[in-house]
């Protein structure tokens, strides 16, 4: 009688003994599945389970045979069955003992719940994705970082019904232990004094080792930025639970839109700042063209002074202060030009130790009292042949580094020497040759073998926001690589950073020999052309000319120079201000003259040129503002002789 009534039950009824063998089973239960009856009866129980829980139902089956209970399972875990054909199913299953007159058996009432389970699973998973639509509106939304995450713990803890969540991320260097930067559910002083070993990013083993006061599970999802482990989102339950795998992808999920939004944002702030060096180099190009129309004018009639003085010696040396004050002028512009890089490099011939001492009575004034500034240039080191003004901004720029390393004061060395890379010791790197190399050596704090790995990367910094924008280094490297040679740096956490500059050392044809005895600035008789549009610089051109025997004709635009080359066949040099405002430039000036006239003489001058490093930045002769009257004068000569 008790087995029929098994078949009246609408769940599938699976009667068992106390060893775990099957006795009984109603037609529901085979039609579950999918055996006959008679196959049933006496196998064991577990075959009716997925190969993964039958040793621990084995273990579970001997407990509750010892102390026998009605209990209800599979509302708050996942259970499953296995049907005749491997087909898993999500279950829900009643235990409960039964006397019979065989002796006590038990009763398990077996539910397939797939439908539920599925139900379940896409409500769970529009939740979850409403969740992640969310977070994305906002990082889309966010101009930093900190607006990006700032909500974000919260949203994910109540998505997925924890009690608390945070964030913590690297810094942007990735050299520190992470840092809280967002967190709900637990106090803020508790989440920064949370441990953070930096293998717990990479190491999951480590990650499940989390222990946090108060809670009693967790889920640990690395953010991923550039293949690296920027950070970590890190859910926490005061109860026991289990992040099944919806769960689990959804924190992906939010993973992923966090680390796209740090590289969007990282990308966004790398453009701008690139942007501000872009505005700042047309600012300054533009300032050293005016600037410089401005020296040559001073400069032009201090000289043409200096001529109406030569009786008069006391006059003579106050215009020549002058005069040389208005070269300093001219030299601080180059620099500001250097920086913006709209200047090409101009290698030449230069002296180690007289760069070395000339730059030390600048840095001495600069770095401070509390850092030692020591000098040593080895005996006989050759002449270098680099840009001497890239040369001196790269050892500013190392000096200033070496200042920064050193807050509390110390020792910084500037030296140079001259080394030969033999065939056996070069690289590709370093070519074979002679080198000067210059060092600069601290006692600072070092760099750690991570930041020495990245030291030259552009925007790299391990300095505060706004105190470096990470691109001295690679500007240095730059300059180092196109002038033919390397840098190389050696540094240890703690005991200071060496930095050495190969630069090539110049050959006996780029040394200039001695002077030659001062000769008067040579003369002619042809027609030159002067096209400039300030009036001011125009006149000084003029004069300079006009004084060393050539007739001169004069525009202020390019318009009026073409029908004027057109008219005056005699002419036989152009000299062209490379900015001429508005109307033709003077480079595309030169070009339509040249085809005008192909043997026509051109000398171009400016004290800053827009696409220095454009392809045509060396079609034409430049002479570059401000210039001295004899300066022009050869330039001059040396063109009309060459026709």
């Amino acid at each position: 009688m008790f087995y029929k009534f098994l078949d009246a039950v609408p769940d599938a009824m699976i009667l068992v003994d106390r060893d775990g063998r099957i006795v009984s089973v109603n037609t529901q239960a085979e039609q579950l599945f999918g055996y006959d009856r008679q196959e049933l009866v006496g196998a064991p129980i577990e075959q009716l389970m997925p190969e993964h829980a039958r040793r621990m139902h084995e273990a579970h089956l001997e407990g509750y045979v010892a102390a026998p209970h009605a209990r209800q399972m599979g509302a708050s875990q996942e259970l499953a069955g296995l049907k005749r054909d491997g087909t898993r199913f999500p279950a829900e299953i009643a235990l409960s003992p039964v006397d019979t007159p065989e002796g006590q058996l038990f009763l398990a009432a077996v539910r397939d719940v797939s439908e539920t389970h599925r139900a379940h699973q896409a409500r769970t998973r529009v939740h979850y994705d409403a969740c992640v639509v969310r977070i994305g509106q906002i990082a889309l939304a966010a101009t930093n970082l900190g607006e990006t995450i700032e909500d974000t713990p919260e949203l994910v803890a109540q998505t997925l019904g924890a009690d608390a969540a945070l964030i913590a991320l690297r810094t942007l260097n990735r050299l520190k232990e992470p840092s809280v930067q967002a967190s709900y559910g637990i106090d803020r002083s508790m989440a920064e004094a949370l441990p953070w070993p930096l293998q717990l990013l990479s190491d999951e083993t480590a990650a499940h080792a989390v222990r946090v006061p108060g809670f009693r599970s967790h889920a640990l999802i690395p953010l991923i930025d550039r293949g690296e482990t920027a950070g970590i989102l890190l859910v926490l339950s005061r109860s026991n639970r289990e992040f099944d795998r919806e769960a689990m992808q959804f924190l992906q999920s939010v993973a992923n839109l966090l680390a796209v939004a740090m590289q969007r944002i990282r990308v966004e702030e790398q453009l701008a700042h690139a942007q501000r060096l872009e505005s700042v180099g047309q600012l300054t190009g533009g300032i050293a063209h005016d600037f410089n129309n401005l020296l040559t004018v001073i400069s032009g009639n201090l000289q043409i002074l200096e001529d109406e003085l030569a009786d008069r010696p006391a006059a003579r040396e106050i215009v020549g202060n002058a005069l040389r004050a208005a070269g300093r002028g001219a030299e601080l512009t180059h620099k500001l030009l250097v920086f913006a890089r709209r200047q090409r490099l101009a290698p030449r011939a230069s002296d180690p130790r007289k760069l070395l001492e000339e730059l030390a009575s600048m840095l001495r004034r600069t770095l401070g009292e509390s850092v030692q500034l020591a000098i040593h240039v080895a005996t006989g080191v050759a002449p270098v042949f680099a840009d001497p003004a890239q040369l001196e901004s790269a050892l500013v720029n190392l000096a200033l580094n070496a200042r920064d390393a050193m807050p509390r004061g110390g020792e910084l060395t500037l030296a140079a020497e001259q080394r030969l890379i033999a065939d056996d010791a070069a690289s590709a790197e370093l070519k074979p040759g002679h080198y000067v190399v210059f060092s600069v050596r601290d006692t600072g704090l070092g760099m750690a073998q991570e930041v020495l790995a990245r030291a030259f990367e552009p925007f790299f910094t391990t300095k505060e926001i706004g105190k470096g924008s990470g691109l001295g280094l690679s500007m240095v490297y730059g300059f180092a690589k196109q002038s033919g040679g390397h840098v190389q740096v050696q540094s240890k956490l703690g005991y200071g950073t060496g930095v050495e500059l190969y630069l090539p050392a110049a050959q006996a044809a780029e040394i200039p020999g001695q002077a030659a005895p001062a000769t008067s600035p040579p003369r002619g008789r042809e027609t030159i052309l002067v096209v400039e549009d300030e009036a001011a610089v125009r006149e000084i051109a003029i004069a300079f000319l006009r004084s060393f025997g050539y007739t001169v004709l004069s525009a202020a635009r390019a318009e009026p120079a073409l029908e004027m080359l057109s008219a005056h066949g005699e002419i036989a040099l152009l000299f062209s201000d490379v900015v001429l405002g508005s109307g033709m430039s003077g480079k595309e000036l030169a070009v339509a003259a040249r085809r005008l006239r192909p043997t026509l003489g051109v000398l171009l001058t400016s004290g800053y040129e827009p696409d220095a490093a454009g392809p045509d930045a060396v079609e034409f002769a430049l002479l570059p503002k401000p210039y001295r009257r004899e300066e022009l004068s050869g330039a001059v000569r040396a063109i009309l002789d060459r026709r």
